[in-house]
């Protein structure tokens, strides 16, 4: 006979576009670090940061078109 189980807790309210732009910020800061570093660093990890800036601006257009920005639940 199985037991009943633990219901499952209430889903978290998470501002998304908060979360976007603060992992947009982290890339940015690692954009400009390694452009200080210069030629001391592979340029892989330069274009890994502009595109992690790329597909965050990619992701806020689509959350856009979802109607996430500017919304205040």
């Amino acid at each position: 006979m199985p037991r009943p189980g633990k219901q499952a807790p209430p889903p978290l309210r998470v501002d998304t576009v908060r979360v976007v732009l603060a992992g947009t910020a982290l890339w940015v800061v690692a954009l400009v670090v390694l452009l200080l570093l210069g030629d001391r660093v592979d340029r892989v990890w330069t274009w890994t940061c502009v595109a992690g800036i790329v597909l965050a601006g990619v992701g806020l257009g689509v959350m856009r078109l979802q109607g996430q920005l500017g919304r205040r639940d």
